[in-house]
């Protein structure tokens, strides 16, 4: 999986079915010596944009200064508060999703304070998606969107990289505000097979196995964890490889076929156009 790590892999291979929905999205001030108390039944970011904010989530504490984020998961209680100046954030209530996974975020170490530094660029570009989405602009809905699903792209991005380091040895971000994976950390020396066996047929049994599962649990535990059935999971990082083979232009369907663990080429030739609507000698 080069240059992918762990399960944060997910995430390239199951793009197409990345959902991301905006609940609300406004900014908001505060004065002197506000606190509050609150738990959110969705995913809440709020890009702090003037003063500061004290946050306390479980064993986290910190303060996020102008330009740092802060990201809740739902259903976790928080305190947040400031001092003796007020602060302003912009903060969007969304759901992220693959699959039938509706919060796939609460399986990777994301949430907390993050450095506005760490994310600069992307979250430029949301505050200028959020003005003119408060100007009612055209299309400003579709940007805030793209521009939400670009800034969350980095903020794993970091996460991914800081747990690259910490595997690596190196040095890594050691700040104890993130969940660790839970369940995804179970299906680790699954998602390892399928890309080191990639080139040979693969039973759903086998990876029940890397489990320690019966096969009936596993479908149903990896489908609740990862969005997908094994089975889709294991076609759609197969169409994925075939497309990457494909754009390279230096091997043969057959080739192809074999690498990705099809019979014959007319097996993989069959998937393929099942998949993208046309057959791979006229994908390119």
């Amino acid at each position: 999986m080069k240059g992918q790590t762990g399960s944060f892999h997910l995430f390239n291979e199951l793009s197409e079915h990345i959902t991301l929905r905006i609940g609300s999205c406004h900014s908001l001030y505060h004065d002197s010596r506000w606190r509050e108390v609150k738990e959110h039944s969705d995913y809440d970011l709020w890009i702090v944009e003037e003063g500061t904010v004290t946050l306390r989530m479980g064993d986290v504490s910190g303060t996020a200064k102008a330009g740092d984020l802060i990201l809740f998961y739902p259903n976790v209680p928080y305190t947040a508060s400031n001092g003796e100046e007020g602060c302003r954030f912009i903060y969007v209530h969304f759901d992220f999703g693959i699959g039938d996974r509706s919060r796939i975020l609460d399986d990777f170490p994301l949430s907390g304070i993050v450095a506005g530094g760490s994310v600069q660029e992307e979250a430029v570009l949301f505050r200028q998606a959020f003005e003119r989405y408060s100007n009612r602009s055209v299309l400003s809905s579709v940007r805030l969107k793209g521009c939400l699903t670009v800034l969350l792209a980095k903020i794993i991005e970091n996460a991914a990289e800081s747990e690259a380091a910490a595997v690596s040895g190196e040095p890594a971000d050691t700040n104890p505000k993130a969940r660790a994976s839970r369940q995804m950390d179970i299906l680790q020396p699954v998602f390892r097979f399928v890309h080191e066996q990639l080139h040979r047929p693969i039973a759903v049994r086998e990876l029940a196995e890397k489990a320690g599962m019966s096969e009936k649990y596993f479908i149903t535990f990896f489908k609740q964890t990862v969005g997908v059935t094994p089975g889709y999971y294991l076609y759609q990082v197969r169409m994925n490889r075939a497309r990457d083979y494909l754009y390279r232009r230096t091997y043969t369907i057959k080739q192809i076929a074999e690498l990705l663990g099809y019979p014959d080429p007319y097996s993989f030739s069959k998937a393929f156009k099942k998949y993208y609507k046309k057959p791979p000698s006229q994908f390119v």
